[in-house]
């Protein structure tokens, strides 16, 4: 591979692919218009200068949590997102032949899909095959004379794009049911203007905020109460594309729902919060359509809303896109997309179609063997690749039976290797950085189109997949593959959309928070818990591993390990599994909620957790136990100040701190009534100050005397020592307070009835009748008011 010299053209060494386009270089070899100011700035670059810019994007992408993984796989890591910094460039002439193609395609689905579930004229008039509709699993036969409300079955689509050697654009795939990855093409556009600042400044790249401003502002118009809310519909935090969703939600201000989260009352759709129900109009579904209802659809899924389809039957909800658009998907029905458009706008597609045939019956399959005769003994059109419908990395032809070849026909099945390589077209290339100079790597392109009120409208970009792996022909993310920012370049100034709302002549008013979710608050207040539960057992893991070191009596260490075993963690390693659990607890409880949880709260959190699994595996008991903990220690404090510090006071923060109030205030209660206990180790008063990291102020007002009742009155009764159990009742008072502030008056539930009632008796308590019996009784208390907590809010 050549490296070029200082002060040469990167683009001097690059070498194209015989017989494949490029990307970069025109059928001539001449670099294409739009790449030219790309080219130079990196051509300008040292390689240390390089290195840093590209960094820059992989730092972005991390600080930023962004991931995907394995659809449905609790077991299966996170995996980074695999970025190539390098943009794919395309120029404005070209990219209208683009946009032109997939409107006209997406209006021609929607007019199929109208279709399919009303006169279904296609089928009767011979346009498409009974059997293709009838025994495909995605067509939904309770939808069937459903018309969506407002009249459209499309509003959000994704296109797969490849273009072949004589460098037309060929349709891959088409994606209309729950299409993905618009959050991902948003990720990766910032990670790519990280690396090229000040280029991409004064390139002429469209921005892609007004694509997702447009959508935001379609979304609302959908709705006829304004009351109601427009949502994202997600299958869960185990889908392989969360984090984009999350991402999403949060970008365009929109609630990020499951479908346990709503329920149907009277007829209409409503999500549970913890103000009661509140009716939703529109949900951008991510969720397949045939899991979205178990009583009309797949009994078996718990991912969806019963009654669902029968709130869009009476046209109550919008669905975004519409339940079983799903069919549109089947590549079958590319064989048919041709003729289908002569038939209904008597126009052909602008983009040609991968080409497909359909084996459902004798006429298909003979004309498909008479063709793939004729193939064998003709020339290969493209290189040997395998053809994966599910992986595309070239433009081929794909034969679609009932199951598998042989379940079409024998002779086909044998020969169906040979005449896939023969028909296959490989994909133009693109430009990747390795080793220090470019080299040509296969691509193919998303890309996403959303209706308005006056029509379809393409993201100017999308992201492209590209070949960079062991296997530089598949550009699957999961085989090796990486995807890149894709630049739609202008050839003057482009507009500079944002998401934030102009001024007007109406007088600004400030919008009321929504009311919560109830599972998004239930998670908050499990964080909270969490949270505060790993720093409790950090600073009880601390103390111990202190006192091993220094040789402490047994009887004060064998309290410690109670104390730690009432957490169920146990004092055999120096970072024990336990400690573990409840740290996974708290990211568990975090990813449920990436779409209100803060990006630098969540690489806090992550930091921590991936910090204590390096040292469970490295570090040693005692003295190095004792650093490890205090690092730790430091980070659950970073992380409490962004959670606490930096969150809105809304709802989510109030169950969030109630959450730490209530752990807080048991776990002190708990370990009150051991070490101040009459029969308590020696030592054991001086511990209770030190986990309660109460020791100066301790100094400061008894005159370093220690002893039961001073320690009572500083770590349960003082009002205003924050470790206090007295301090988080008033904490706990305070929130609920704030939580039933709008609640009739007389109106109050057994959650509010305890925390007032825990309040009023530490308040009248005095160090003598706070006793051990006292301490064990109060904690049991706090810890019911996790029960009513639950009736009261979150049910």
């Amino acid at each position: 591979m050549a490296v070029p010299a200082p002060g040469a053209s990167l683009f001097d060494g690059y070498c194209t692919l015989p017989g494949v386009a490029d990307e970069l270089c025109d059928a001539q070899g001449r670099m294409r218009p739009g790449w030219a100011p790309l080219i130079a700035h990196l051509s300008g670059l040292s390689p240390s200068q390089t290195a840093q810019a590209f960094a820059r994007g992989d730092q972005h992408l991390t600080d930023a949590g962004v991931y995907f993984r394995k659809y449905g796989d609790r077991t299966a890591a996170t995996r980074d997102w695999p970025y190539s910094p390098m943009p794919v460039v395309i120029a404005q002439a070209d990219w209208d032949t683009i946009c032109a193609g997939l409107i006209q395609r997406a209006d021609l689905l929607d007019q199929v899909a109208s279709d399919l579930y009303g006169a279904n004229q296609l089928v009767a008039d011979g346009h498409l095959p009974a059997q293709l509709v009838a025994s495909n699993p995605e067509w939904l036969r309770p939808m069937v004379g459903v018309t969506p409300r407002g009249g459209h079955y499309l509003h959000f689509c994704a296109f797969d794009l490849g273009r072949g050697p004589d460098g037309r654009w060929w349709v891959l795939q088409d994606l209309t049911d729950a299409p993905s990855g618009a959050g991902f093409a948003l990720e990766t556009r910032i990670a790519t203007t990280q690396v090229f600042p000040d280029l991409f400044a004064q390139a002429n790249v469209h921005r892609l905020a007004g694509f997702f401003q447009q959508f935001r502002a379609a979304l609302g118009a959908m709705k006829d109460d304004p009351a109601s809310r427009a949502a994202i519909l997600t299958p869960g935090a185990l889908t392989d594309t969360y984090y984009e969703q999350a991402y999403i939600a949060r970008y365009l201000g929109l609630s990020l729902l499951e479908g346990g989260d709503l329920t149907v009352t009277d007829g209409r759709l409503h999500v549970r919060t913890i103000k009661g129900p509140i009716p939703v109009e529109v949900l951008w579904r991510r969720m397949d359509g045939n899991w979205s209802d178990p009583l009309e659809l797949r009994g078996d899924s718990r991912l969806g809303t019963p009654g669902l389809i029968a709130t869009i039957r009476a046209g109550h909800v919008t669905m975004v896109n519409a339940l079983g658009v799903g069919v549109l998907e089947t590549q079958a029905l590319m064989a048919f997309l041709p003729r289908i458009s002569q038939a209904l706008t008597g126009t052909d597609l602008i983009l040609p179609n991968v080409a497909t045939w359909w084996c459902g019956g004798a006429a298909e399959l003979a004309h498909v063997r008479r063709h793939a005769a004729r193939m064998m003994i003709g020339p290969a059109l493209g290189t040997r690749m395998p053809y994966d419908t599910t992986d595309t990395h070239a433009i081929g032809s794909t034969l679609i039976g009932s199951d598998r070849y042989d379940s079409v026909d024998p002779w086909l099945a044998d020969h169906a290797p040979d005449l896939m390589a023969k028909e296959l077209v490989t994909l133009s290339t693109t430009p990747v950085w390795s080793d220090g100079a470019l080299v040509p790597r296969p691509m193919t392109l998303r890309v996403f189109l959303a209706r308005g009120p006056q029509g379809w409208h393409a993201m100017p970009g999308g992201f492209a997949r590209i070949g960079t792996g062991a296997d530089t022909s598949a550009v699957s993310m999961r085989r090796g593959g990486a995807v890149a920012d894709v630049w739609i370049v202008a050839d003057g100034p482009v507009p500079m959309p944002s998401l934030l709302p102009h001024a007007s002549g109406e007088p600004f008013q400030r919008a009321s928070p929504e009311a919560l979710p109830s599972r998004a608050a239930d998670n908050l207040f499990w964080l909270g818990r969490y949270a505060e539960r790993t720093e409790g057992q950090l600073r009880l893991l601390r103390a111990w591993h202190g006192r091993r070191s220094e040789g402490t009596s047994a009887p004060l260490l064998d309290a410690i390990a109670a104390s730690l075993a009432w957490h169920d963690v146990r004092t055999g390693r120096a970072i024990p599994q336990g400690l573990r659990r409840t740290m996974q607890g708290a990211v568990q409880a975090a990813s449920q909620i990436r779409d209100r949880f803060s990006v630098d709260g969540w690489a806090a959190l992550t930091d921590m957790d991936h910090t204590m699994a390096l040292m469970q595996t490295t570090t040693q008991p005692g003295a190095d136990a004792v650093l490890a903990t205090g690092v730790l220690l430091r980070k659950a404090a970073g992380l409490s100040g962004l959670t606490h510090d930096n969150m809105y006071r809304t709802a989510g923060w109030q169950f969030l701190t109630i959450g730490h109030a209530l752990e807080r205030a048991a776990a002190t209660l708990v370990l009150l009534a051991r070490l101040t206990a009459p029969d308590a180790a020696d030592g054991a008063l001086d511990l209770a100050i030190e986990i309660a990291d109460s020791v100066i102020i301790h100094r400061q007002r008894y005159a370093n005397v220690t002893s039961r009742d001073t320690v009572i009155d500083l770590l349960a009764l003082d009002p205003l020592n924050p470790r206090a159990v007295r301090f988080q009742l008033d904490m706990l008072l305070a929130r609920v307070t704030d939580l039933t502030a709008d609640a009739p008056i007389g109106q109050m539930t057994d959650f509010e009835r305890g925390v007032r009632t825990l309040q009023t008796a530490f308040a009248v308590h005095t160090v003598t009748t706070l006793d051990t019996a006292a301490l064990h009784a109060a904690a049991r208390d706090v810890l019911d008011l996790s029960v009513t907590l639950n009736a009261a809010f979150l049910h």
